[in-house]
């Protein structure tokens, strides 16, 4: 298959690219205000949005297989390395409290005209750039604490794909109650009008919360 929507061609990345940062920012995911507000409990769209991705794909693969569409082995499955996942994610959960962007957001930011946005990616240059540096030299910390090699879930705990997937399903559903109850006792979740206002000090009193600052 040679199609431009085909994972080979540019047209497909670019297409994906545009789709992704679409809904992005319908979801309010180019606003700092959005995003920070999940660390403070009182706007769960991040886990919602990401949860129910992860859910789509995780059930959408696992069909395709099913239907004899795509075999197992077209899907690259890396092999775990326990203390660089342990530190990457430390970092970048650090960054995202801190900035209010991911590296994904942080371009939708950018495309909104965001000048936060635009600070944070300079600062995303600039940190690539120096770990790129000192790549080779910390190669022993990237490669230690291997976990199994390029195991899945279903293969790690010994049960069936589909109760993976049951229970992940299970998890989110959980997870959306619990974020819903938390939403509605700390006032949330963010409003279209505080994530586009200029100033937070627009809405009323506010309180101080990592990276930015919410309406009472």
């Amino acid at each position: 298959m040679t199609l431009p929507v085909y994972d080979a061609g540019f047209a497909s990345g670019l297409l994906c690219g545009v789709l992704f940062g679409y809904v992005l920012e319908a979801a309010g995911f180019g606003s700092p205000r959005k995003l920070t507000a999940q660390f403070s409990l009182r706007d769960f769209a991040v886990f919602k949005v990401m949860f129910t991705a992860v859910l789509v794909a995780a059930i959408g693969l696992y069909l395709l297989r099913l239907a004899g569409l795509m075999d197992a082995e077209a899907v690259f499955t890396p092999t775990t390395f326990l203390w660089s996942m342990l530190l990457g994610g430390a970092l970048i959960g650090g960054g995202f409290a801190l900035g209010g962007y991911c590296p994904g957001t942080c371009i939708v930011g950018v495309a909104s005209l965001r000048l936060d946005a635009a600070v944070f990616f300079v600062g995303m240059i600039a940190g690539t750039t120096v770990f790129a540096a000192v790549f080779e030299p910390l190669m022993g910390l990237y490669e230690a604490a291997e976990g199994p090699q390029a195991q899945r879930l279903p293969e790690l705990l010994g049960l069936p794909e589909w109760q993976i997937l049951a229970g992940l399903v299970a998890i989110a559903a959980a997870g959306f109650v619990l974020g819903s109850k938390l939403e509605r006792a700390r006032g949330g979740p963010i409003t279209a009008r505080e994530v586009t206002a200029p100033q937070a000090e627009d809405l009323g009193p506010a309180i101080p919360v990592i990276g930015d600052t919410f309406k009472a």
